[in-house]
């Protein structure tokens, strides 16, 4: 769908490939360095901050790709999801993977000749206990807290609707099928409005395959919207005309407010692209690329400002992949957010494993932040997600699909909104301090 020649796809997705494996490879390479150089203890403690170190970094390295980190396999769990609003979804990865290491230094030990090692051993036990004890008592009384009703946090209830189109993404921007895919989802929302108390509905991302500001098909958007007084939030190319007679334009992928009153409301500007997906990076450096900004576009990134509100729900917009990035969804939060909201189009994916991948990151968006997350997808999944990570309604892919559920929104501030974020990075550098510990100190094995 990206309009780039075979060769040069096929050519991408195997340097990305090739550029992924470099982070288990480098993890693998810290392994065999640290258990000749390393007690057990350390040894225990090392491997899993490396590992999350390494996830951290691929988060960030070249624009980040996260994507499926290990933390992400619990998301179906609401017990051990829990831990996520101390550490987030990389201490989820820190306890999985300690918890295999565990067991691997508890063979090794047993294996090996062991006598004399027993303190080393014991010391591991105890330093699992405490891990993993204090992981299951906190997810434990969190899950008990959000079952019962008793967490902390004032929460107040609204009707939020969701509709997915189920365009195809073969003719989703063709011109002739533009006036057909809006009327589909009009009379998707109509189906909605029965109860009288939807406070608003949200459409996928680019649910409109056009302009809105310049096109005719907007207004009967706007009348609907008046005429149902409904507020709908939706997703649709955006374009800034800087300089008419100098074809200078500026492209955006926006999320915007269609208000009840007939109106064109508040919008935000995606702000984390795909690179070659949405931009060329250093495409001025690059001019053989030329081509390749023609057949992707050439968007420009937005900022987070404000939450985008509507009545008394502040939301923070994620468009797309951004739901995989936690620091997008936090900064939401921090501007004030009370709800986060994921637009998104995974036709993309096809009928993969990757919409349902997708959905779990979200998931764990919403526990970090304690923030109900209302997910629209144009193929799916789709899916209402409250703030404790149970999902209370979700689509199938490639369906019709439209529901409305009651969500709370919540104001109170997490732990890792505040300081757990600093987890992961912190990982990285304890790492760095292993490995120049190591390089400093002698070569025998732990005794």
């Amino acid at each position: 769908y990206g309009g780039l020649p075979l060769l040069l796809a096929v050519g991408a997705l195997l340097l990305l490939a090739v550029y992924m494996a470099y982070y288990p490879a480098l993890f693998f390479l810290c392994f065999s360095y640290f258990k000749m150089r390393l007690a057990t203890p350390l040894l225990l403690l090392a491997l899993p901050l490396c590992w999350v170190g390494l996830d951290w970094l691929r988060a960030v390295l070249f624009t980040g790709f996260p994507w499926m980190d290990l933390g992400y396999v619990v998301f179906k769990s609401s017990y051990l999801v829990q831990l996520a609003d101390l550490f987030g979804h990389y201490g989820i990865t820190f306890l999985i993977v300690f918890v295999n290491c565990f067991f691997y230094v508890l063979c090794r030990e047993f294996v090996a000749n062991w006598r004399g090692r027993g303190r080393c051993l014991l010391v591991s036990v105890l330093l699992a206990c405490i891990v993993v004890g204090g992981a299951v008592i906190y997810s434990g009384v969190r899950y008990h807290q959000f079952s019962t009703g008793a967490s902390p946090g004032n929460e107040q209830k609204i009707r939020v609707g969701i509709v997915q189109g189920n365009i195809d993404q073969a003719q989703k921007w063709s011109p002739d099928n533009q006036g057909n895919t809006i009327q589909k989802y009009l009379h998707l929302t109509s189906s909605l409005l029965t109860e009288s108390d939807v406070e608003f509905v949200v459409w996928p991302e680019t649910a409109m395959p056009f302009y809105p500001a310049v096109s005719e098909l907007t207004i009967g958007l706007l009348r609907f919207s008046r005429q149902k007084n409904v507020e709908i939030i939706t997703g649709a190319p955006w374009v800034n005309i800087i300089n008419r007679e100098k074809r200078k334009y500026q492209f955006f992928n926006s999320a915007f407010i269609v208000n009840s009153d007939g109106t064109l409301g508040e919008r935000y500007f995606k702000s984390h692209l795909v690179p070659f997906g949405e931009y060329i990076p250093l495409k001025e450096y690059l001019p053989f690329l030329a081509p390749v900004v023609e057949s992707v576009g050439n968007f420009t990134p937005g900022i987070i400002e404000k939450p985008l509100v509507s009545n008394s729900a502040k939301i923070g917009p994620l468009i797309c992949f951004e739901s995989v990035f936690p620091e997008i969804a936090r900064q939401w939060v921090l501007e004030g957010a009370n709800l986060l909201v994921n637009l998104t189009n995974d036709a993309w994916y096809g009928k993969s494993s990757a919409p349902f991948h997708s959905l779990a990151m979200s998931v764990l968006r919403a526990v970090e932040n304690r923030r109900s997350m209302i997910r629209s997808a144009n193929t799916g999944v789709s899916a209402f997600v409250l703030p404790d990570g149970s999902i209370i309604d979700a689509s199938d892919i490639f369906v019709d699909w439209a529901k409305t559920e009651m969500v709370p929104l919540r104001n109170d501030i997490t732990f890792w909104v505040k300081w757990g974020y600093l987890f992961a990075p912190l990982c990285l550098i304890i790492t760095g301090l292993f490995v120049l510990g190591c390089m400093s100190g002698s070569n025998r094995k732990p005794a």
